[in-house]
Protein backbone atom coordinates (compact mmCIF):
# COMPACT_ATOMS: atom_id res chain seq x y z
CA UNK A 1 0.00 0.00 0.00
CA UNK A 2 1.11 3.74 -1.20
CA UNK A 3 2.04 5.90 2.18
CA UNK A 4 0.70 8.74 2.33
CA UNK A 5 2.83 12.16 2.01
CA UNK A 6 2.94 15.27 2.86
CA UNK A 7 5.56 17.40 1.08
CA UNK A 8 7.03 20.95 1.74
CA UNK A 9 7.38 23.12 4.49
CA UNK A 10 4.24 24.63 4.65
CA UNK A 11 2.21 21.41 4.33
CA UNK A 12 4.08 19.66 6.73
CA UNK A 13 3.78 22.77 9.65
CA UNK A 14 0.38 23.07 9.13
CA UNK A 15 -0.08 19.22 9.35
CA UNK A 16 1.62 19.56 13.13
CA UNK A 17 -0.37 22.46 14.13
CA UNK A 18 -3.78 20.71 13.44
CA UNK A 19 -2.36 17.82 15.52
CA UNK A 20 -2.22 15.43 12.56
CA UNK A 21 -0.85 12.05 13.82
CA UNK A 22 2.62 11.73 11.58
CA UNK A 23 4.73 8.57 11.55
CA UNK A 24 7.78 10.00 10.34
CA UNK A 25 9.06 13.54 9.08
CA UNK A 26 12.06 13.42 6.77
CA UNK A 27 14.63 17.00 6.59
CA UNK A 28 17.07 17.63 4.06
CA UNK A 29 20.29 18.01 6.17
CA UNK A 30 21.90 21.64 6.88
CA UNK A 31 18.39 23.11 5.80
CA UNK A 32 17.10 25.80 8.58
CA UNK A 33 14.99 28.86 8.43
CA UNK A 34 11.99 30.25 10.48
CA UNK A 35 9.40 26.97 9.14
CA UNK A 36 11.59 24.47 9.65
CA UNK A 37 12.43 25.83 13.57
CA UNK A 38 8.95 25.38 14.29
CA UNK A 39 8.55 22.14 12.68
CA UNK A 40 11.54 20.73 15.11
CA UNK A 41 9.84 22.22 17.99
CA UNK A 42 6.08 20.93 16.79
CA UNK A 43 7.75 17.47 16.02
CA UNK A 44 9.78 17.34 19.67
CA UNK A 45 6.08 18.19 21.55
CA UNK A 46 4.21 15.87 19.55
CA UNK A 47 7.04 12.80 19.42
CA UNK A 48 6.84 12.78 15.93
CA UNK A 49 10.10 11.28 14.99
CA UNK A 50 12.40 13.54 12.54
CA UNK A 51 15.56 12.14 10.02
CA UNK A 52 18.41 14.32 8.84
CA UNK A 53 18.61 12.70 5.37
CA UNK A 54 20.91 13.76 2.22
CA UNK A 55 18.32 15.37 -1.05
CA UNK A 56 18.91 12.04 -2.68
CA UNK A 57 16.57 10.82 -0.32
CA UNK A 58 14.22 12.84 -0.37
CA UNK A 59 14.17 12.58 -4.61
CA UNK A 60 13.23 8.84 -3.95
CA UNK A 61 10.20 9.63 -2.38
CA UNK A 62 8.96 12.52 -4.27
CA UNK A 63 10.08 14.39 -7.36
CA UNK A 64 7.94 17.63 -6.34
CA UNK A 65 9.30 20.65 -4.90
CA UNK A 66 9.37 19.01 -1.58
CA UNK A 67 11.57 22.25 -0.24
CA UNK A 68 13.85 20.15 1.76
CA UNK A 69 10.78 18.67 3.53
CA UNK A 70 8.43 15.62 3.53
CA UNK A 71 6.57 14.06 6.30
CA UNK A 72 4.89 10.71 6.03
CA UNK A 73 1.14 10.47 7.36
CA UNK A 74 0.48 8.15 10.56
CA UNK A 75 -2.20 5.40 9.84
CA UNK A 76 -3.14 5.86 13.28
CA UNK A 77 -2.59 8.44 16.56
CA UNK A 78 -0.05 8.07 18.91
CA UNK A 79 0.03 9.05 22.40
CA UNK A 80 2.85 9.75 24.86
CA UNK A 81 2.76 6.58 27.03
CA UNK A 82 2.18 8.15 30.72
CA UNK A 83 -0.91 10.09 29.14
CA UNK A 84 -1.69 6.22 28.15
CA UNK A 85 -0.95 4.82 31.09
CA UNK A 86 -3.22 7.98 33.29
CA UNK A 87 -5.99 7.47 31.36
CA UNK A 88 -6.10 3.14 31.79
CA UNK A 89 -6.10 3.85 35.40
CA UNK A 90 -8.61 6.90 35.54
CA UNK A 91 -10.82 4.09 33.45
CA UNK A 92 -10.63 2.10 36.78
CA UNK A 93 -9.16 -0.39 34.84
CA UNK A 94 -5.68 -2.51 35.87
CA UNK A 95 -3.41 -1.49 32.93
CA UNK A 96 -2.23 -4.95 30.66
CA UNK A 97 0.11 -3.24 27.87
CA UNK A 98 1.87 -4.79 25.47
CA UNK A 99 5.36 -3.59 23.74
CA UNK A 100 6.59 -4.96 20.44
CA UNK A 101 10.46 -4.13 19.92
CA UNK A 102 12.55 -4.78 17.19
CA UNK A 103 9.27 -6.67 15.45
CA UNK A 104 9.66 -4.83 11.93
CA UNK A 105 7.10 -7.37 9.77
CA UNK A 106 4.11 -4.82 10.04
CA UNK A 107 1.24 -7.63 9.44
CA UNK A 108 2.57 -9.23 12.79
CA UNK A 109 1.99 -5.97 14.41
CA UNK A 110 -1.40 -6.17 13.23
CA UNK A 111 -1.86 -9.74 14.49
CA UNK A 112 -0.37 -8.38 17.88
CA UNK A 113 -2.59 -5.26 17.92
CA UNK A 114 -5.30 -8.25 17.33
CA UNK A 115 -4.91 -10.51 19.95
CA UNK A 116 -3.93 -7.29 22.56
CA UNK A 117 -7.93 -6.12 22.27
CA UNK A 118 -9.21 -9.32 22.11
CA UNK A 119 -8.11 -10.65 25.01
CA UNK A 120 -8.01 -7.89 27.17
CA UNK A 121 -5.31 -5.09 26.44
CA UNK A 122 -5.72 -1.60 26.71
CA UNK A 123 -2.17 -0.31 24.97
CA UNK A 124 0.70 -1.19 22.69
CA UNK A 125 3.68 0.52 22.61
CA UNK A 126 6.34 0.57 20.34
CA UNK A 127 9.91 1.84 20.39
CA UNK A 128 10.84 3.96 17.35
CA UNK A 129 14.28 2.38 17.16
CA UNK A 130 14.13 -1.08 14.93
CA UNK A 131 10.65 -1.52 15.43
CA UNK A 132 8.33 -0.91 12.19
CA UNK A 133 5.56 1.61 12.44
CA UNK A 134 1.90 1.34 12.28
CA UNK A 135 0.76 1.35 8.50
CA UNK A 136 -2.12 0.69 6.64
CA UNK A 137 -1.05 -3.16 6.12
CA UNK A 138 -1.03 -3.44 10.21
CA UNK A 139 -4.05 -1.95 10.24
CA UNK A 140 -5.86 -4.11 7.50
CA UNK A 141 -4.21 -7.20 9.49
CA UNK A 142 -5.46 -5.91 13.16
CA UNK A 143 -8.97 -6.04 11.66
CA UNK A 144 -10.14 -2.88 13.37
CA UNK A 145 -8.50 -3.57 16.35
CA UNK A 146 -5.93 -0.42 16.62
CA UNK A 147 -9.37 1.87 16.37
CA UNK A 148 -10.01 1.03 20.21
CA UNK A 149 -6.05 0.36 21.02
CA UNK A 150 -4.08 3.10 22.09
CA UNK A 151 -0.80 3.17 20.53
CA UNK A 152 2.28 4.82 22.90
CA UNK A 153 5.58 5.64 20.78
CA UNK A 154 8.52 5.87 22.77
CA UNK A 155 12.19 6.35 21.28
CA UNK A 156 13.32 3.50 22.92
CA UNK A 157 12.80 0.37 25.54
CA UNK A 158 14.72 2.55 27.92
CA UNK A 159 12.67 5.16 28.21
CA UNK A 160 9.45 2.87 28.32
CA UNK A 161 10.72 1.15 31.19
CA UNK A 162 11.91 3.96 33.09
CA UNK A 163 7.99 5.24 32.51
CA UNK A 164 6.71 1.66 33.53
CA UNK A 165 8.60 1.50 36.54
CA UNK A 166 7.67 4.62 37.78
CA UNK A 167 3.81 3.88 37.35
CA UNK A 168 4.50 0.40 39.49
CA UNK A 169 3.68 -1.13 36.76
CA UNK A 170 5.41 -4.94 36.47
CA UNK A 171 7.53 -5.93 33.40
CA UNK A 172 7.48 -9.15 32.09
CA UNK A 173 9.62 -9.97 29.05
CA UNK A 174 9.65 -12.73 26.76
CA UNK A 175 12.49 -15.33 26.28
CA UNK A 176 12.89 -18.57 24.43
CA UNK A 177 14.41 -19.98 27.22
CA UNK A 178 14.70 -20.03 31.26
CA UNK A 179 11.78 -18.11 32.12
CA UNK A 180 8.34 -18.79 34.50
CA UNK A 181 6.00 -21.16 33.02
CA UNK A 182 2.73 -18.48 31.76
CA UNK A 183 1.11 -19.53 34.36
CA UNK A 184 3.23 -18.90 37.13
CA UNK A 185 3.20 -14.98 36.45
CA UNK A 186 1.12 -13.35 38.58
CA UNK A 187 -1.22 -11.42 35.75
CA UNK A 188 -4.06 -9.11 38.28
CA UNK A 189 -1.01 -7.02 38.82
CA UNK A 190 -0.39 -4.10 36.16
CA UNK A 191 1.51 -5.39 34.07
CA UNK A 192 3.41 -4.56 30.44
CA UNK A 193 4.45 -7.82 28.23
CA UNK A 194 7.74 -7.39 25.99
CA UNK A 195 7.92 -8.94 23.10
CA UNK A 196 10.93 -9.90 20.96
CA UNK A 197 11.50 -10.07 17.11
CA UNK A 198 11.16 -14.28 16.30
CA UNK A 199 14.87 -13.87 15.18
CA UNK A 200 16.97 -12.69 17.75
CA UNK A 201 14.32 -12.41 20.64
CA UNK A 202 14.41 -9.28 23.06
CA UNK A 203 18.48 -7.37 23.66
CA UNK A 204 19.64 -8.89 26.74
CA UNK A 205 19.70 -5.97 28.67
CA UNK A 206 15.84 -5.56 28.12
CA UNK A 207 15.23 -9.10 29.38
CA UNK A 208 17.96 -8.60 32.74
CA UNK A 209 16.04 -5.07 33.67
CA UNK A 210 12.75 -6.87 32.90
CA UNK A 211 10.81 -8.12 36.55
CA UNK A 212 10.40 -11.16 35.10
CA UNK A 213 10.73 -13.64 32.34
CA UNK A 214 8.17 -15.67 30.78
CA UNK A 215 8.65 -19.07 28.83
CA UNK A 216 6.31 -20.62 27.03
CA UNK A 217 7.06 -24.49 26.46
CA UNK A 218 7.38 -25.44 22.99
CA UNK A 219 8.52 -28.74 21.42
CA UNK A 220 11.91 -29.61 21.87
CA UNK A 221 12.73 -29.60 18.08
CA UNK A 222 11.78 -26.50 17.34
CA UNK A 223 13.37 -22.74 18.31
CA UNK A 224 10.20 -21.12 18.65
CA UNK A 225 6.91 -19.42 18.31
CA UNK A 226 6.23 -16.64 15.37
CA UNK A 227 5.60 -13.31 17.83
CA UNK A 228 1.84 -12.98 17.33
CA UNK A 229 0.70 -16.09 18.63
CA UNK A 230 2.78 -16.09 21.31
CA UNK A 231 1.07 -13.11 22.23
CA UNK A 232 -2.31 -14.45 21.91
CA UNK A 233 -1.04 -17.52 24.17
CA UNK A 234 0.30 -15.09 26.92
CA UNK A 235 -2.66 -12.52 26.40
CA UNK A 236 -5.15 -15.62 26.90
CA UNK A 237 -3.77 -16.62 30.35
CA UNK A 238 -3.46 -13.02 31.53
CA UNK A 239 -7.65 -13.14 30.36
CA UNK A 240 -7.77 -16.17 32.17
CA UNK A 241 -6.48 -14.92 35.53
CA UNK A 242 -8.30 -11.66 34.82
CA UNK A 243 -11.22 -13.16 34.49
CA UNK A 244 -11.58 -10.90 31.94
CA UNK A 245 -14.78 -12.12 30.31
CA UNK A 246 -16.28 -13.06 33.01
CA UNK A 247 -17.13 -9.32 33.80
Amino acid sequence: MAEQLIIGRHPVVEALRAGRPLQTIYLQRHVGGELIREILQLARQQQVPVKQVPAEKLQKFSRANHQGCIAIASAVAYYDLQAVISHIVEAGQQPLLVMAVGITDVRNLGAIARSAFCLGAQALILPEKDTAPINELAVKTAAGALDHLMVARVSGWKQAYEVLKLNGIHIVATGVHNGLMPDRIDWNQPIALVLGSEDTGLPKPCMEQADAVVTIPIHPDFDSLNVSVAAGILLYQAAMQRHTFHK
